[in-house]
């Protein structure tokens, strides 16, 4: 009987202890995690997986300079693919992902902090490409690269293009100059930065059909405290000048 008592006094005590530890650490922290798009989040070493301070990119500086600002816990991992950590940040609660375009078939399924920077979607061909587009339309004729699991590749699904999909859009630049695509459906600045990181220059805009900002998309069970406190803090960096300085960095 007493041996009962005296585990019951322990672990209350351990939950007095650790309810106290608990309040000295941020009221509330996330699970960020994002993917090797350059130049907006980046393996320093260009692995599929990386932690903390060896992830890098104009909107991994934004993240955490606002979440610095806002006062809010977290911890931010590089994964791959992009269809996992997406799936990741909608079902579990506590998670969110970048950078992602923010559409109208996704604005209730997250809450949204942003815009950290554009995505404008192009139809990149190489310098010496005949192809003309006035519309999307007129690239039905033509075998179109994209992104499994990007909101590119899922607008060009549903308007029936048919894109043919790789697991990392960097792929794309070589497939273009190789000729084994006739165009690549890509964002930009993110594409011409991939193409570089390739060794592939000299692409043209055979047609710019949408813009688009890219944001962090979080869970749906985020608390509007937090999100409200991340969007202030972000409203602030820009103000400051702080989001600029950061985009001229790589761009």
């Amino acid at each position: 009987m007493f041996k009962g008592v005296f585990l019951a006094l322990i672990s209350i005590a351990t939950l007095l202890t650790g309810t106290a530890r608990a309040g000295d650490a941020p009221a509330y922290s996330m699970v960020l995690l994002t993917e090797n798009f350059p130049p907006y989040n980046m393996a320093v070493d260009g692995k599929n997986f990386a932690q903390e301070s060896n992830i890098q990119g104009i909107a991994v500086e934004i993240v955490r300079a606002t979440f610095k600002r806002a006062g809010i816990g977290y911890n931010m991992t590089l994964r791959f693919p992009w269809d996992r950590i997406y799936k990741l940040a909608l079902e579990k609660p506590g998670y969110g992902v970048f950078v992602t375009a923010r559409l109208p078939e996704r604005e209730k399924l997250f809450k949204w902090v942003g815009p950290i920077g554009p995505d404008d979607w192009i139809m990149l061909g190489k310098a010496d490409s005949p192809i003309q587009l006035n519309t999307l339309d007129d690239a039905r004729q033509y075998r179109i690269g994209a992104y499994k699991g990007d909101a590119i590749a899922e607008e060009l699904g549903r308007q029936g293009l048919n894109p043919i999909l790789v697991l990392s859009d960097k792929d794309n630049a070589k497939k273009l100059v190789d000729g084994q695509i006739d165009l690549w459906a890509t964002g930009d600045p993110a594409g011409r930065y991939l193409a570089r990181q390739e060794g592939v220059t000299g692409l043209k805009t055979v047609l710019r059909f949408n813009s688009a900002e890219l944001f962090l998309a979080l869970n749906k069970d985020t608390p509007d405290e937090v999100v409200n406190k991340l969007q202030t803090a972000l409203d602030q960096l820009r103000k400051e000048g702080t989001v600029d300085s950061i985009l001229g960095k790589y761009l």
